[in-house]
Parts: structure tokens; C-alpha cells; sequence
């Protein structure tokens, strides 16, 4: 998935290591475009918390997994998966 459009340049060209107050106060502003909408980097990198990012492969990473579900297709969606324990899961669909 390319969620970066001119964000990934930037990253590339940054200077590291970097902190996430340091990546959202330079890039904070930036939209990601998710499949389901968008969100800037400042929203995404403000879910991880205080880390130092020693490249930008790892500053990339962060983001991916801190995105909102504004990323993922179908939510809850997995007709393979079974439910975690504890969940009342998906009901069971037949096409």
C-alpha cells in the first residue's frame, strides 16, 4: 500500500536520528491517503508516543502501523481467521 505521496521524499532526506516530536513538527502536515480516506502524519505519529527513529525506513514503519483504520478495506473482515479468544468474531458468511 503507498500511503506517502511527496512525504516519502522527505523522509528519505531527513536527517536521523529523529525523534517523533522532531518528524511531526517538519512533517506533521502532511496527508497520508488511505484507501478509506486520509490523515496527516501529525495524527498518525501522534499514536506512537516518544521514539527515536535512527532511519527512514524505521520513521515509515512507525507511521504504517499507527495509521487509523481509515487503512484497512472490509473491518473485521477474514472468512479464514478464527476469532481471538474472547471475541464474539464474525458470523459466517456462504456465498
Amino acid at each position: 500500500m503507498r500511503l506517502f505521496t511527496d512525504a516519502n521524499e522527505r523522509f528519505e532526506t531527513h536527517s536521523y536520528p529523529a525523534t517523533t516530536r522532531e518528524l511531526i513538527d517538519e512533517y506533521g502536515d502532511l496527508e497520508l491517503a488511505l484507501p478509506n480516506g486520509s490523515e496527516t502524519i501529525e495524527a498518525a505519529l501522534s499514536r506512537v508516543g516518544n521514539e527515536t527513529y535512527p532511519d527512514a525506513e524505521a520513521a515509515r514503519l512507525a507511521i504504517y502501523g499507527a495509521v487509523s483504520d481509515k487503512a484497512i478495506g472490509r473491518k473485521y473482515y477474514s472468512d479464514r481467521d478464527p476469532s481471538a479468544p474472547g471475541e464474539r468474531g464474525h458470523d459466517q458468511l456462504s456465498f
